[in-house]
């Protein structure tokens, strides 16, 4: 961590909620990672952190009066905006996320965001109703349409003692976040972010993760090895390069960074295949990384199956392809990607299951390759797309694959 961020200048905002306490590690983990950070306050902010403890961590004056005589020049938003790399507002109330989107101006912060034209970062923190009300789903669409980083909040705890979404995420949550987002900047495109990054802003994206298990009574299932973590790792490149991740995941022994926009756990095949079939009239993309089992038990047992001196034999039946259902639904636009795991004839039948399913990219595994398949932090694909091309990557870590697909598939568009 330490040096990551060396150099970069971040304004990190603050408004009025109980997360603010958050934001003070999230100071300590910006500046002990080589940034400059100064903080902007709405005056409700200050009623849950004081300006010398935020100026005692950062090392740097508070700005949060338009008016005030210890400002460094009289228009210091326009001052903060040329100055800074990075606008970071952590936590973001419902209050100024209301008035950002309607372009009011009445504080330093809002003022602020008025004259900042780069990259902006946003961790919206509030109670779960107070999220979920249309006014402030319309106001955040609207901030991501103009290209504002909207964070999904995490669910847990909250300050008025109930459960439920609405949290800041924690900082170091953050931190990571916003490393990543400065590692793009130079590279970005007018909007804040490079060309591969941007073409998922705003995009739905279903995303199936994990393994299903089927049940053969009520103790025992059949599985397999997966343990969902290249699911987790294209969940949160999808997540930071601003898409709306709709993710169905089985019983996974991983989850990821960042909370998706929806999560919706599964346990079955089938449970699996109804979450993708409901929600893909609605996505942009379909990116199908869960190990789903080909077969389920024909009939489960209400009763454990006691053992006996004999053999027991079991009757499959086979389970419906999500794959092959959403290619035959597919409409103009989607793109949709399968995953093949194979042990022998790998391009050959990677190549037949495209053309079968009407998917646009096929990821090949081959459990062949050392170091590649489940339960391993590492992974060895070959890309073949409907135009023909094949395309075989080295070994690399399950982040970086996840990273190198989601590079790939805007040539598909």
């Amino acid at each position: 961590m330490p040096g990551s961020l060396q150099g970069k200048k971040i304004l990190l905002g603050l408004t009025g909620g109980i997360a603010a306490y958050k934001t003070l590690t999230l100071i300590r983990l910006l500046v002990k990672g080589g940034a400059e950070v100064r903080c902007v306050c709405t005056p409700s902010a200050l009623e849950f952190v004081t300006s010398l403890c935020l100026e005692t961590l950062s090392g740097h004056p508070v700005y949060s009066d338009l008016f005030s005589g210890r400002n460094e020049v009289k228009t210091e938003h326009i001052h903060y905006a040329d100055w800074a790399d990075l606008l970071v507002v952590a936590p973001a109330s419902a209050n100024t996320i209301a008035k950002f989107a309607h372009g009011i101006a009445d504080n330093a912060l809002t003022t602020l965001f008025n004259a900042f034209d780069k990259t902006v970062v946003m961790a919206p923190a509030m109670n779960t109703r107070m999220f979920r009300h249309p006014a402030t789903q319309a106001n955040l669409a609207q901030l991501r349409e103009w290209g504002v980083r909207v964070l999904a909040p995490a669910s847990g705890d909250l300050a008025c003692g109930v459960q439920g979404e609405g949290r800041m995420p924690e900082p170091e949550i953050l931190y990571a976040y916003i490393e990543w987002t400065c590692r793009h900047l130079s590279a970005a495109s007018p909007l804040g972010m490079p060309q591969e990054a941007s073409f998922y802003r705003g995009k739905k994206v279903l995303l199936t993760a994990g393994p299903t298990v089927e049940p053969i009574d009520p103790v025992r299932y059949l599985s397999n090895h997966s343990s969902g973590l290249m699911g987790c790792c294209l969940s949160d490149e999808l997540s930071l390069r601003g898409a709306e991740v709709y993710l169905v995941t089985g019983p996974a022994k991983v989850r990821p960074r960042f909370e998706p926009y929806r999560l919706i756990p599964v346990q079955t095949a089938a449970e699996m295949y109804d979450a993708a079939i409901s929600l893909w009239p609605d996505m942009d993309i379909a990116v199908l990384s869960a190990a789903v089992a080909d077969y389920t038990p024909a009939e489960v047992s209400e009763q454990k199956i006691k053992k006996d001196s004999g053999q027991l034999s079991l009757e499959l039946k086979k389970t419906q392809d999500i794959l092959a259902q959403l290619g035959k639904d597919k409409r103009q636009g989607q793109l949709l990607v399968g995953f093949a795991l194979e042990t022998e004839n790998e391009v050959a039948n990677a190549k037949s299951k495209l053309e079968r399913k009407n998917a646009d990219m096929i990821v090949l595994n081959s459990l062949r390759n050392p170091g590649a398949g489940f339960a391993v932090g590492t992974n060895q694909v070959t890309f073949i797309d409907r135009q023909g091309r094949i395309k075989a990557q080295e070994l690399k870590s399950k982040e970086e694959v996840a990273s190198d697909i989601l590079d790939y598939l805007p040539s598909l568009s």
